[in-house]
């Protein structure tokens, strides 16, 4: 895009920089229109398990209820606490929401389809998503609220817990693929069992890897059974109590763009991303971003399903399932890749 503007007269900085501007607007607007449809659509998932109907009334099937939801959010009044750190406090919802947009630079949606193809993608995406801790943890202490400053302690623990063997589980992809950029991870994916079937998923050693990415996912996201930092029954609502109007609201959409951006990097490091499921020449000529949205979206009816059924963990067994469970598990795989890629790729190195 860069290179059109040019043509058109333009010098290279400000051709850039318009380009780039523009393939932020893209990623970013579809991003908030789709947080929107998919809160509805998780709504109607807790409904249909439930055997209830879900948002049907404002909008044909229910589909403007979020929009709705919005407005009325927006129209309320913004309420600051008087003993809170007024600047912390309202700077904390931006930083949540702020670091679960810029993620999104290095997720590729096709071969060359990505804003930023940056060799270390993994390492920044590890870097960026682990600056949303701060929001929470800012709102909480910046609240003055002895309930909001529990949930801050809880998220800093919890974070730290499941980003320690999620790092162990992105060793074992790239030992795997050999690379940090997502879109040679999502390649170096192609017919990658029997030169048939596309994902290390479908590999016995990335399997359990992929199991475990999955369930830290929720974890990072503080999504249930792992919403201790949140937990309405013990907390209010967390970090978001002494939270209204549009501040509470840019915590409710930054939460759902991570929850979006892990049914991604579900999809791409494990499962083919933009590859068709099945390495056959017909299936590539549809787009690889369809590909891609069919896999997110089946990863994120799974997070709702998950959310619908199974009960909240006691904080005892939120620790005990990352540090005593999850990290010798994670280590365990990452020896037991390294020796199977040495005596498999390396034969003589290996002996």
């Amino acid at each position: 895009m860069t290179a059109t503007f040019m043509s058109w007269g333009m010098s290279h900085d400000p051709a850039w920089f318009l380009a780039t501007m523009i393939g932020i607007l893209v990623i970013a607007l579809p991003l908030m229109l789709a947080v929107a449809m998919v809160i509805y659509a998780e709504r109607k998932i807790w409904a249909a398990i439930a055997l209830r109907r879900g948002p049907n009334v404002v909008g044909p099937f229910g589909l403007l209820q979020s929009f709705a939801d919005g407005l009325k959010v927006f129209l309320k009044e913004t309420i600051i606490p008087s003993s809170s750190n007024k600047g912390l406090f309202l700077i904390a919802p931006v930083i949540t929401f702020a670091t679960a947009l810029i993620v999104w630079a290095v997720i590729p949606f096709d071969v060359g389809v990505v804003l930023t193809d940056i060799n270390v993608g993994l390492l920044y995406i590890l870097a960026a998503s682990s600056l949303g801790v701060y929001g929470v943890i800012i709102a909480g202490w910046a609240s003055n609220s002895k309930y909001p400053f529990f949930s801050a302690l809880r998220a800093a623990a919890q974070m730290v817990s499941y980003e320690v063997s999620i790092g162990f589980v992105l060793i074992c992809v790239v030992l795997y693929s050999g690379t940090f950029n997502l879109t040679a991870i999502v390649l170096a994916q192609k017919g990658h069992i029997f030169g048939i079937l596309n994902g290390y998923g479908f590999n016995p050693l990335l399997f359990p890897m992929a199991v475990v990415f999955l369930i830290s996912s929720m974890a990072e996201t503080f999504r249930t059974p792992f919403d201790l930092v949140e937990a309405e029954s013990e907390l209010v609502a967390g970090h978001q109590t002494e939270y209204s109007s549009m501040s509470f609201a840019l915590f409710w959409l930054g939460e759902y763009a991570n929850v979006i951006l892990m049914c991604a990097l579900n999809a791409i490091l494990f499962w083919g991303g933009f590859l068709p499921p099945i390495d056959w020449a017909p299936l590539y000529w549809i787009p690889g971003i369809f590909w891609l949205l069919l896999k997110m979206s089946i990863f994120f009816f799974i997070f709702g399903w998950v959310k619908a059924t199974v009960p909240r963990y006691r904080y005892d067994q939120l620790m005990r399932l990352g540090w005593k469970i999850f990290l010798p598990l994670s280590l365990l795989f990452v020896v037991l890749i390294s020796g199977w890629i040495m005596w498999t790729r390396y034969p003589g190195v290996a002996a």
